[in-house]
């Protein structure tokens, strides 16, 4: 195959993937806590001969995600929670401890706090937070503690992942580490408040229609190469 083609169909998966992420970030807009996400694009430069000639190739395996903070919303509900600043409340799931801005919360039956998908809220010692029985007037202090009728029976985790560590999306509004997340000591959150996602809807409209020109546009070279290749070989069989 040509080297003008292979380049050409390396930087067309990069587009590919790249045109997957901001369609993701389009349909979660309006997602509770949701955050971007961008792509990594990297130059890989295989050798073509031993005289040093090398052939670029993009590849687009890397991802970027966006951690600024999204609009905090106003719902007055008693355990829709937002952090402002640095952090992740901390869920229980099947899979092992996730790290999510998503603060809709309810109790459950048992009086455990329950994301809407059934994973339990952590408080700072990663433990399960349960609402006393009978509870009434719940109330979350701005560091995270959670008391009833005045007495303090419980304080939410805030966490985040070590400097050195890497944040990996797992689908949704969840995050995992490699490493040990770590309490954030000065936590500020907001009780009767949503974050919402931080997709600029119009910032990602005008990237999929720069990518998709993109796109076109590569696939407009791979036509011409093609017809150049085969126009090529019919004068050669003549």
């Amino acid at each position: 195959m040509d080297n003008a083609i292979y380049a050409t169909l390396t930087r067309q998966s990069g587009l590919m993937a790249e045109m997957r992420v901001v369609a993701n970030n389009i349909a979660n807009a309006n997602t509770t806590g949701f955050r971007r996400e961008g792509v990594i694009f990297a130059e890989h430069l295989s050798a073509l001969d031993r005289h040093g000639d090398t052939l670029s190739m993009a590849h687009a395996r890397g991802r970027t995600l966006d951690l600024d903070q999204g609009v905090l919303t106003q719902t007055n509900g008693n355990y829709d929670l937002a952090i402002e600043g640095e952090g992740f409340f901390l869920v229980e799931t099947p899979d092992g401890n996730r790290l999510t801005r998503a603060g809709a919360f309810l109790p459950s039956a048992e009086g455990e706090l329950m994301t809407a998908d059934g994973f339990r809220l952590l408080d700072e010692g990663m433990a399960p937070i349960i609402v006393p029985a009978g509870a009434s007037g719940v109330a979350v202090g701005a560091d995270g503690t959670l008391s009833a009728n005045g007495v303090a029976f419980g304080k939410i985790g805030v966490f985040t992942a070590p400097d050195d560590a890497q944040l990996t999306h797992q689908g949704g509004t969840a995050f995992t580490t490699d490493a040990q997340p770590e309490p954030v000591d000065d936590a500020r959150i907001r009780q009767g408040f949503l974050e919402e996602s931080n997709v600029d809807s119009v910032f990602e409209i005008t990237r999929m229609i720069e990518v998709q020109r993109a796109y076109e546009l590569g696939q407009s070279f791979l036509d011409r190469e093609d017809q150049r290749i085969r126009s090529a070989i019919t004068g050669m069989t003549r």
